[in-house]
């Protein structure tokens, strides 16, 4: 079992997930505490113990799912099937297997059709039959995925080939027909919604079994290893903000919001504890004269704690469009946790777009507000960071204080145009500080048309930020 578990926590690892050595041993400690049966129960025991993010969750299950691919629905206590559960159970299914391919094709020696199959599920599933089920699923994979031997295709493909013959959303509606039809006078609201969640929660099992088969099979074929290696995905907080999809850019969405009120909180804990002012020279000598002119106490000022003032410049140009989607996102966000928070978008052409933000309470509506109404466009719609920074400065640079810390957030690719970078050298003269957020690897700045290294020399800090991960480190540093 200790090498079984070493080998899971490895493959954990590899996926990216951080276990240390102290989980470890709690997930081996758990594990004298379950069935080792009862695969759930192992799953979760492990789960519980190695996984601390719930963000990490979708890829412990893959790495699970695929490590003990080999082991079946039960784990022994040496990662290998029970003999006596596992070996009835697996005589059982292919009895099972077995009768119902002789009583579909009736002596003809023709394979079950799709409609044959879907009523045996349908029989299957209303009489919550498990172990028919999952016999059922493992005819489907072989009658619908059309899975060949060496043939570099991954499981999604074989999954969705299955489901669409099964066309399962048809047949759950099928399951319900047929409960209101048994049901004397029909079924009230309250028993068809129970009736349906049910029936939803027997499918979704199905579909379960659908997929473990699968991934039996195809590490059967290439081995666990590089069936791993092939759906091992980044973690939410490494997916690149440059090249997100859509469904990745919903997760980075949903990983915002914390992040906003993470750092929203830390800076107000910081002006918390910043109760002492500055030294009061001369309410110091004073009281001292109780003590012979000896300052044994000194006196300080009490503070006048400000909230900071935050100004956000973010590039929506088309060579960052979907880091400018994030940003878009985070400044939303980013609103929702400060009292005062300006924000600008720019292309070769700058506008402010505080009030389009705040006055939307749905981020989508906002976002596309940005993006038709905001006037970012000077000449040719090609970014132009001198000429940004200039009519910033212009504008607004009067309204910049000692108590405003501004975050530029662009990959500083300036199509070869003047940087004006003495506008950032006066700006930093007037705030308390300037960031740059650069969504591109450090190894790409300064190359091609990207000046940033021309403007780090007038920031307090210019920061890779690809990912949510380096975001947080940015955050971090901030508070």
């Amino acid at each position: 079992m200790i090498e079984l578990l070493e080998g899971f926590v490895t493959e954990l690892r590899q996926a990216g997930l951080p276990v240390s050595l102290t989980e470890t041993v709690d997930a081996a400690g758990a594990l004298h505490h379950i069935p080792f049966e009862d695969r759930e129960a192992f799953k979760y025991a492990l789960g519980a113990t190695l996984v601390k993010n719930q963000a990490h969750w979708k890829a412990f299950e893959t790495v699970f799912e695929v490590f003990f691919a080999r082991t079946g629905h039960r784990v022994g206590s040496d990662g290998q099937e029970t003999d006596d559960l596992a070996a009835a159970a697996q005589a059982r299914a292919r009895a099972r297997i077995a009768g119902m391919q002789e009583e579909a094709v009736g002596g003809g020696g023709e394979p079950m059709t799709p409609e044959e199959i879907a009523a045996m599920l349908r029989r299957a599933l209303m009489g919550g039959d498990e172990e028919w089920t999952r016999a059922l699923a493992q005819i489907a994979v072989s009658r619908f995925a059309g899975m060949e031997p060496g043939r570099p295709v991954g499981g999604v493909y074989y999954l969705y080939r299955t489901l669409r013959n099964l066309n399962l959303d048809a047949l759950l509606e099928e399951m319900i027909a047929a409960e209101e039809e048994q049901a004397p006078g029909g079924l009230t609201p309250l028993e068809r919604r129970l009736v349906h969640d049910e029936l939803a929660q027997r499918i979704d099992a199905l579909r379960k079994e659908i997929e473990a088969e699968i991934r039996r099979r195809l590490v059967a074929d290439r081995g666990s290893e590089a069936l791993a290696r092939s759906l091992r995905k980044p973690l939410p907080e490494e997916i690149d903000f440059m090249h997100a999809n859509r469904d990745e850019l919903a997760q980075l969405r949903r990983a915002i919001q914390p992040l906003s009120r993470k750092l929203a909180v830390r800076l107000a804990r910081r002006r918390r504890h910043l109760r002492r002012g500055a030294l009061d020279f001369r309410s110091t000598i004073r009281h001292s004269l109780s003590y012979g002119g000896v300052p044994a106490e000194p006196r300080f000022r009490k503070p006048r704690p400000n909230k900071p003032e935050i100004v956000v410049l973010a590039d929506i140009s088309g060579s960052v469009a979907s880091f400018a989607r994030f940003t878009l996102h985070l400044v939303y966000a980013l609103n929702g946790q400060f009292s005062r928070i300006r924000s600008f978008v720019f292309v070769d052409g700058v506008d402010e777009v505080t009030h389009l933000l705040e006055g939307s309470d749905d981020i989508g509506e906002a976002v596309h507000r940005v993006n038709t109404e905001a006037d970012v466009v000077w000449v040719d719609g090609h970014s132009d960071y001198g000429h940004v920074f200039e009519a910033f400065y212009e504008r607004w640079g009067q309204e910049m204080t000692a108590k405003t810390s501004v975050i530029i957030l662009g990959d500083a690719r300036n199509n070869y145009h003047a940087s004006n970078a003495w506008v950032l050298k006066e700006l930093r003269k007037h705030v308390r500080h300037l960031y740059w957020l650069d969504p591109e690897p450090r190894t790409y700045w300064d190359t091609g048309d990207s000046i940033v290294g021309a403007y780090a020399n007038h920031c307090d800090g210019v920061f890779e930020c690809r990912n949510m991960r380096q975001l947080e480190r940015f955050v971090d540093y901030l508070a």
